[in-house]
């Protein structure tokens, strides 16, 4: 009855158990078919606030590839902002070429946001690319200066 191999049997079944119930933990990175996406993320806006940039890093590219859709629901629309703006999301991502989007260079504007991005929180992002196909990811409000 007070058998040892009875009891880590029971504490090995309840300890896998209890990581099936908890949360998963959600990446903040993923493979396509030809890149990896690295920490998307934006900052904290304000009340009255219309848009947001979105930054990520893209690299481990093995083939030319383009992004051309990016949608969240807290934005209405997205467009390249930055260095390179352009009125909609179209950026050619070459071979063996590591993208930094963000502050200071070329990134995603996120327009027309539907309420404040809090800090701490994390939204939802599709991602299209034209070889690889669209994917889901999350955007992380990592900081912001309204606060």
């Amino acid at each position: 009855m007070n058998d040892p191999r009875r009891r880590n049997a029971l504490k090995t079944g309840l300890a896998l158990t209890t990581l099936l119930w908890l949360p998963r933990a959600r990446a903040c990175e993923f493979q396509t078919g030809t890149l990896r996406v690295t920490h998307p993320w934006t900052r904290a806006s304000g009340p009255g606030e219309d848009w947001a940039m979105l930054g990520m890093r893209l690299d481990q590219v093995t083939e030319d590839d383009r992004l051309v859709l990016v949608q969240t629901p807290v934005a209405t629309s997205a467009a390249i902002g930055g260095k390179g703006a352009r009125p909609d999301v179209n950026l050619a991502i070459g071979a063996g070429q590591e993208i930094e989007l963000g502050q200071g260079g070329t990134y995603i504007e996120l327009r027309g946001l539907k309420h404040p991005l809090l800090p701490g929180r994390e939204y939802e992002l599709l991602l299209g690319f034209e070889k690889s196909g669209v994917f889901d990811a999350t955007v992380t409000v990592d900081y912001g200066r309204f606060f």
